[in-house]
């Protein structure tokens, strides 16, 4: 199994909408919303591409916004191959 960990923008949350689309993907075993962070459990990757997209909503104004992170990583071996990025607001 491999975990999308993705850490919200201060001021921000997840839409109901965008996890139910993910959801509804074949690959997506469940997703999981704590803290901020958004967990998204796939069944398994392969030699395919796979994109997938988050709806966030603004709720809190937050002036100078700090980079989130999104981890990838094998939830049986999560100090092995991880992949992380950092973005902001229009990335």
């Amino acid at each position: 199994m491999v975990i999308i960990e993705v850490s919200l923008l201060s001021g921000f949350i997840v839409t109901s909408r965008s996890r139910m689309l993910l959801e509804n993907r074949p690959i997506v075993k469940k997703t999981e919303v704590k803290a901020n962070v958004v967990y998204v459990y796939l069944e398994k990757l392969n030699d395919e591409s796979q994109t997938f997209t988050l709806q966030l909503e603004q709720v809190i104004q937050v002036k100078n916004l700090k980079p989130a992170s999104i981890k990838i990583y094998d939830y049986y071996q999560p100090g092995g191959l991880q992949i992380s990025y950092s973005s902001g607001v229009g990335s």
